[in-house]
């Protein structure tokens, strides 16, 4: 009880510290301009202003501007802002993907420093998601906002039809792909909507603590490592037995596939399941269910980050809208609810609306799932070429697939042209 007090005492000293030096800040002068400039992607953008309300009790005389732009679109903005030091928002949200980038760049502002102080509270969130917003240098240069625990997501309709369950396609690896083989006989429908899709999340599964997606936190390129072999030559077996329909993520032929049932399986994050429901394929309610990856993998698919870059003019707002998006329980479960993004605040991890049934999913309690998988994803570095790397690995990749180059040239290949890039 009385350490319990002591650390309670202390947690109100440097959180009162921590404001005033955000005070400061804030009668320096950022409080002058009375919008805040929020740049986001959607659906993120959304989330951010259903928050305005919130917002406008504690700041009326500040008005959130959100500028929203499609997902490739808002990531090319930002680079191009960060690099040139114009048109800046204050708050910056960024995509898994593109926090090394960012980050290594040198553009954002350490979080894990003060005034913000961002390290105090971690125990907050998911241990991976935070640990993905760190360098290797150990600067936090984002405060994670949604993660997306892998899963697979599956057709009950598809796999009865072939006479097979679950725990057919789970197993291992190799016996989800066998499962596609009695899929695609019996239905005619593809295992999966493309072969690419087996190697993103093969790559991104059971990852060592330090030991990053590409390249590890020593430099050392990663592409030819027996866990790229495994996905390409996963990959590659997919293909060649036609299990595949060659059909990218959001195309329309994509969403047709879900509509139609063309398509027997996806695997993504978990929040695939809420864009079936709310666009891709709504009427196909109660057909798709929620399984754990194949062979006990865990791995992240996705996750968003608030971040404030250097050249932002209104730092202490952004923190304080920065908070009240991450840290604030009521915003994380609306978000939650109406958008699917899946809380990295492990506070509202308890909240009952994790055990309540999807419809989407015939009444599975998927998120309890979701949540338990959240729990074993390892912690993976992030590396600003890692955008650069996937693009190297994809090429790769499509000449497995389409022109038929032998895996062990091609990840050589990929890891020639990655250390190139790493000693410049």
């Amino acid at each position: 009880m009385h350490n319990k007090t002591t650390a309670t005492h202390r947690r109100n000293i440097l959180a009162g510290a921590a404001a005033a030096a955000l005070l400061s800040l804030v009668s320096a002068g950022a409080l002058a301009q009375q919008t805040l400039t929020v740049a986001a992607f959607p659906a993120v953008d959304e989330i951010a202003k259903s928050a305005i309300p919130m917002w406008k009790k504690k700041h009326p005389d500040v008005e959130i501007k959100v500028i929203s732009r499609a997902f490739a679109d808002h990531h090319t903005a930002m680079t191009t802002a960060l690099s040139t030091s114009s048109n800046l928002p204050d708050v910056m949200v960024v995509e898994y993907g593109y926090v090394g980038r960012f980050a290594e760049g040198g553009g954002l502002e350490d979080l894990g420093s003060a005034p913000y102080n961002i390290k105090a509270q971690q125990a907050r969130f998911v241990p991976y998601a935070y640990r993905q917003a760190t360098t290797n240098a150990g600067t936090v240069v984002a405060v994670p906002s949604d993660i997306g625990p892998g899963t697979l997501l599956y057709r009950t309709d598809l796999l009865k039809k072939a006479n097979v369950t679950e725990a057919d396609m789970t197993q291992s690896w190799d016996a989800f792909v066998a499962s596609g083989v009695k899929i695609k006989a019996a239905t005619g429908a593809y295992l999966v909507a493309h072969a690419r899709d087996i190697k993103d999340i093969v790559i991104r599964s059971d990852i060592k603590p330090g030991e990053g997606l590409y390249i590890d936190n020593k430099g050392k390129v990663l592409v030819d490592s027996p866990r790229f072999v495994r996905a390409f030559t996963l990959a590659k077996a997919v293909r060649e037995q036609k299990l595949d329909g060659k059909i990218n993520a959001w195309s329309n032929e994509w969403s047709e596939g879900f509509k139609r049932g063309t398509i027997a399986t996806q695997l993504s994050g978990a929040w695939l399941a809420g864009h079936l429901n709310n666009w891709l394929a709504p009427d196909t309610k109660g057909l798709w269910r929620a399984a754990q990856l194949p062979e006990k993998a865990y791995g992240s698919w996705g996750g968003s980050f608030y971040t404030i870059p250097k050249g932002g003019k209104n730092k202490a707002l952004a923190f304080e809208f920065i908070q009240m998006m991450t840290l604030t329980p009521e915003v994380q479960l609306s978000a939650f609810k109406s958008q699917d993004a899946f809380p990295a605040l492990i506070d509202v991890h308890n909240d009952a609306f994790f055990d309540q049934p999807i419809d989407f999913l015939g009444g599975q309690k998927a998120r309890l799932l979701w949540r338990d998988a959240s729990r074993k994803i390892a912690a993976v570095d992030v590396n600003k070429l890692d955008p650069i790397a996937e693009e190297i690995v994809n090429t790769e990749m499509d000449k497995v697939l389409d022109q038929g180059k032998d895996i062990p040239t091609a990840l050589a290949d990929a890891k020639a042209l990655l250390e190139r890039r790493v000693r410049r």
